[in-house]
């Protein structure tokens, strides 16, 4: 007797994709460095240190550290809940920093769609604005800094 096929629906699908752990160099360069910025500033955070000059150090220059930082508060100023991130070491992502890699790809790659994608429903539209010009202003400073 031959097993019947197990039909995927879309929210089955959704949900399995979801338990697979994203990895992080299936990010580009710039969102994975700003992973590490974040998984960085939320360390400095909980003990209550200025971030900026290792950020400086680790991302060479202020203007990326500077611009990595402004990134960080707009997310956390628009995100529903505290953001999640994984430690320094992990290769894995939480769905937060999968999410915000996903955005920085986006924009690094000028697809304003696919952003609004990634955030639909996620956060409110009145606040994608900010997002997206934070994002723009650590791509552009990435790009500068090459």
């Amino acid at each position: 007797m031959t097993k019947p096929i197990r039909q995927t629906t879309p929210v089955s699908r959704i949900i399995e994709d979801m338990a697979q752990p994203i990895r992080l160099d299936s990010l580009g360069p710039i969102a994975g460095r700003f992973i590490y910025s974040l998984r960085l500033i939320a360390l400095h955070e909980r003990v209550k240190r200025d971030p900026v000059p290792e950020l400086t150090v680790r991302l060479g220059g202020v203007e990326i550290a500077a611009k990595s930082l402004a990134l960080s508060q707009a997310i956390t100023a628009t995100w529903p809940e505290n953001i999640h991130v994984s430690r320094f070491c992990c290769q894995l992502l939480t769905h937060d920093e999968a999410t915000i890699g996903a955005l920085i790809d986006c924009v690094e790659q000028r697809d304003r769609e696919g952003f609004e994608a990634q955030v639909y429903g996620l956060i409110r539209p009145e606040r994608e604005h900010r997002l997206w010009d934070a994002v723009l202003a650590l791509v552009m400073a990435e790009h500068h800094a090459a």
